[in-house]
């Protein structure tokens, strides 16, 4: 565990046990062992009386968390059976459960970038706190991939089409757009968090919020919902791209691009996930189906392909298969959700409603 334990920082200080995430050079990105490490820690903590909040924060400027290794998936699933990503999904999703059912406050200080898993492990939280330097994203369908670790459930539970928008076009968001669609809780400037952190040692998290929460800049989504709400209705990518493409604005231009540049499959796969989240109901069993996803797109060519261009090679063009929406057939869409037998994810509880006493 010596790599685990120094890419993962844990410590008690007064009231407060710490989650350091502690790779700043990959800007924290998760692996297994890191997964396991966070996992071992609450445990640790969650029956210690000394320990009453949980703060979860990451190394370096650059951010809290970029995602997952994903050149570690490219590799397993390029040279294995992506059998070791399928293990590291179930542990990564069991964990972000348990940080959404954790008994204590759980404060995630999303500052700067949070991708993918890194979404996953804050925002689940109890407490989750942005800055002006925070970049929110999903950006899972520019390499082929489909929103996981939560990301359905939450984006699902966004105002309007804003979950639809973001999930599909990997748009990141600023604090004021993350408060805006569920996915943060409070704004806090940057330079004030070194302060917050320390008195979280000495005081429970509502008296510290107090004294350091701000109102966050205005984003942008507050001045885009008419036409994200309108273009995102379509009842098919086909048709959100369409409508995209016809409004007058340049900002549902860029979209239309940006949509038309994703792997087509993965863009059909996403919207399907999204609707279905939205009727599932938990988190547990939208982790459920994301873990069906996710595991049927091991078996898909985009998501090696879209890591390849996207971090490995760089060149930014990658070679979708199938290559156009309109190629992507019901039967492509459905594989994704086809059930596991004996290795579905299987985890269980009702709605999530962080009745946590912080």
């Amino acid at each position: 565990m010596a790599a685990a334990e120094n890419s993962v920082l844990t410590y008690v200080e007064g009231r407060a046990g710490h989650v350091t995430l502690n790779r700043p050079e990959a800007l924290n990105a998760l692996t297994h062992a890191m997964v396991l490490r966070i996992d071992e820690a609450l445990t640790a903590w969650e029956q210690d009386p000394a320990v009453e909040t949980v703060v979860l924060t990451g190394a370096g400027e650059r951010g809290l968390c970029a995602g997952g290794d994903i050149r570690s998936i490219h590799e397993d699933v390029t040279a294995g059976d992506g059998g070791a990503t399928r293990d590291f999904w179930r542990d990564e999703y069991r964990l972000d459960a348990r940080i959404a059912r954790y008994p204590k406050p759980f404060v995630a200080v999303m500052d700067g970038i949070v991708m993918g898993g890194g979404v996953g492990v804050s925002a689940h939280a109890a407490v989750r706190v942005v800055t002006e330097q925070s970049r929110v994203a999903m950006p899972e369908t520019g390499i082929g991939f489909v929103p996981d670790v939560g990301g359905t459930y939450l984006l699902g539970l966004a105002p309007g089409k804003l979950g639809t928008h973001i999930a599909l076009t990997g748009a990141q968001l600023s604090a004021g757009d993350a408060l805006r669609c569920g996915l943060a809780d409070h704004f806090v400037p940057s330079s004030s968090l070194p302060r917050l952190i320390a008195d979280l040692a000495e005081a429970p998290v509502r008296a510290v919020l107090g004294r350091y929460v701000e109102d966050a800049p205005p984003g942008r989504l507050a001045d885009e919902r008419q036409w994200i709400d309108h273009c995102y209705a379509a009842g098919t990518v086909e048709g959100i791209v369409e409508r995209l493409e016809a409004d007058g604005s340049r900002a549902a231009k860029e979209a239309a691009a940006t949509l038309l540049g994703r792997s087509p499959t993965a863009l059909k796969v996403t919207l399907e996930a999204l609707r279905s989240a939205r009727e599932l109901g938990s988190l547990e069993a939208v982790l459920n189906q994301e873990y069906r996803v996710s595991c049927a797109a091991l078996a898909s060519p985009d998501l090696a392909e879209g890591i390849r261009a996207q971090v490995i090679d760089k060149d930014r063009a990658p070679r979708w298969n199938p290559g156009t929406l309109a190629e992507v057939t019901a039967d492509d869409i459905a594989r994704f959700f086809a059930p596991l037998g004996d290795r579905e994810l299987a985890l269980e509880g009702g709605a999530v409603t962080q009745e946590v006493a912080w």
